[in-house]
């Protein structure tokens, strides 16, 4: 940002939105370090089950997709995250009571149905308060919720089990999403112009600025009366919607085995566990953001998204490779951390590019309800896969579903790039520059 234009948008906009998604990151993968914690041996419950446990949450997750893309781009994304965190403080806190595998199973279903609306909620609500050349560096921001959640889940999700047991990590971790309430009502605001406490010349220029990037795709896609309808006839979104669901498989099924993994690997205590797995959500961390700024410097978008999936999966095949030398299997693991959500950036960033607003709404909650399906096929994939062939066919499997993920990239529209004249913007100067 410059002396002209204020950035009070980056910290009071990306900061609750950020806290908020890094304890939906941490209700959500609490669960990847209770199960080898004790909660597999308390509740009987088999790789299988373990697998379907971590991976039932993203059929749940399906349901409130649409709803929370529409409701943020026609009404309120912030009353609806506040009544989430409401909902998903008492889930979790309720799965510390748990002594059955299938009420389990249930509340794991119940989170995610609680927590479904989360992404597309947030991604509309960033979408309305900064322009085409800010936004992969916001989305870039917003997608730090995994890492950063990551980083405080692994050390305190050890420390907890250790020094209690897996009950209270639920219970604990769910009451911290009643902090993060407070938090999330009395910072955010959905758009610039409610937003009362944004600096008249940053509204100005936000006002102005989106204003004119919305009649601009308005004319290149005029709104339709049936907007979800539109989402499913948009082929280019549609292609997004594969990828999505093959790029999670391998996601979720490297982050919430990873505690396993490790475990397998090093033969550490919990603690110690929680402790190495910091080092690969801190690479997380530099992946999204350096990944975020070759797109905006590029605008890319394919190529970057593709580079990153190509390279996870290689990483992964190298962990496979290397299994025999404890170190160098780490840095594998490292390496795949670097790459795990660094084409989130550039690929959250597409959406905008081929649909109207009215429709990029929907069509972010279809893209990351249908495609976190993948959240689920993930995990039960490496569960099933464990139980009947052993860790390293799994691990292949998910390297697998990343090079199907990023060969998608080769059939989306061109239009999902930046223009030239959209590229050349150095971080903290408002005028673009062409080429």
């Amino acid at each position: 940002m410059n002396d002209k234009i204020p950035g009070t948008r980056w910290l009071r906009i990306i900061a609750p939105i950020l806290i908020a998604c890094i304890i939906s990151f941490m209700d959500r993968v609490n669960i990847s370090f209770a199960l080898p914690g004790g909660m597999e041996a308390d509740l009987g419950i088999t790789s299988q089950m373990a697998g379907v446990a971590s991976g039932i949450f993203f059929i749940g997750y399906l349901f409130l997709q649409i709803p929370g893309g529409k409701i943020a781009v026609n009404g309120s994304g912030k009353r609806f995250i506040a009544w989430s965190l409401a909902a998903w403080a008492i889930v979790s806190v309720a799965t510390g009571f748990v002594t059955h595998e299938y009420q389990l199973l249930a509340l794991r279903f119940i989170l995610g149905v609680s927590e479904g609306g989360m992404l597309p909620v947030v991604l509309t609500m960033v979408s309305n308060w900064f322009p085409e050349k800010e936004l992969g560096r916001a989305n870039a921001f917003v997608m730090m919720f995994a890492p950063l959640g990551g980083i405080l889940t692994a050390p305190v999700s050890g420390a907890i089990i250790t020094a209690l047991d897996w009950r209270w990590l639920f219970i604990i971790e769910g009451l911290l999403s009643l902090v993060v309430l407070a938090v999330w009502w009395f910072f955010i605001s959905d758009r610039p112009e409610e937003a009362r406490w944004l600096p008249s010349r940053e509204r100005e220029y936000l006002l102005e600025t989106l204003g004119r990037e919305r009649q601009a795709r308005q004319s290149e896609a005029p709104v339709s009366n049936a907007p979800i309808k539109d989402v499913f006839r948009n082929s280019g979104l549609m292609k997004l919607v594969v990828l999505n669901f093959f790029y999670q498989t391998g996601d979720y099924g490297y982050t919430l085995w990873l505690p396993t993994i490790l475990k397998n690997l090093t033969g550490a205590s919990m603690a110690n566990v929680g402790v190495l797995a910091i080092l690969p959500f801190i690479a997380t961390l530099a992946g999204i953001y350096v990944i975020s700024l070759f797109t905006d410097k590029s605008g890319k978008r394919r190529l970057w998204v593709r580079f990153s999936l190509y390279s996870f999966a290689a990483a992964l095949v190298a962990l496979v490779l290397l299994r025999d030398h404890v170190v160098a299997a780490y840095i594998a693991l490292v390496v795949c951390g670097f790459f795990l959500k660094s084409a989130t950036s550039p690929f959250w960033s597409i959406p905008g590019r081929i649909a109207a607003p009215e429709v990029a709404g929907s069509a972010r909650g279809v893209i990351n309800g249908l495609g976190n399906l993948g959240g689920f096929c993930g995990p039960y994939l490496v569960g099933v896969m464990i139980y009947l062939y052993g860790q390293n066919v799994a691990v292949c499997a998910l390297a697998g579903s990343l090079l199907i993920a990023g060969t998608m990239t080769f059939f989306l529209p061109k239009k999902c790039d930046l223009s030239i004249s959209d590229t050349k913007v150095v971080a903290g100067d408002e005028t673009p520059h062409r080429a």
